[in-house]
């Protein structure tokens, strides 16, 4: 398993892409996160949201939590929001473990079905993560660890 989660981890030199043209919407997805709450994408509407499909394994998604615990902690009162999404391949308990022994400040989801990954384009690589705007729309998609510099801007 952890091989084949390895595999999945995307390549350091992988740089950020971007969809470019019109604004996709996201998709409409709820999630539980670690303490048992639910919420949606829908819920965050009116918020900009940080979705991060992560994995323990995943040598670069490690590196970059402490960013994204700084991003969000910097923008939280402005009205974003961040969740991050454990791929349905990770284990429950070292997802747990994670965000417990890093104190991450916002939602940790774990993915057990697959279904978020498969509604936001059937992400398999990690990390990828999406900039949704107020009115629910996809801005940005990076794969692997995302300029902070720039996504703070667009932020």
């Amino acid at each position: 398993m952890v091989v084949i989660a390895a595999a999945l981890c995307v390549a350091g030199a992988v740089a950020a892409w971007q969809v470019l043209g019109a604004r996709e919407p996201a998709p409409a997805v709820s999630y539980t996160l670690l303490d048992g709450s639910k919420s949606s994408t829908e819920a965050q509407r009116g918020k900009v949201l940080l979705v991060n499909f992560w994995a323990t394994s995943c040598v670069i998604c490690v590196a970059e939590m402490p960013q994204i615990a700084s991003t969000h902690q910097k923008f939280k009162s402005r009205g974003y929001e961040t969740v991050a999404v454990a791929m349905d391949y990770d284990q429950p308990a070292a997802v747990a473990r994670f965000a417990q022994s890093r104190a991450l400040p916002f939602g940790v989801a774990f993915d057990k079905s697959g279904e978020v990954a498969r509604a936001f384009g059937d992400v398999k690589l990690t990390p990828t993560t999406f900039l949704i705007d107020k009115q629910g729309r996809i801005v940005k998609r990076y794969l692997g660890a995302p300029d902070f510099a720039a996504l703070e801007q667009l932020i």
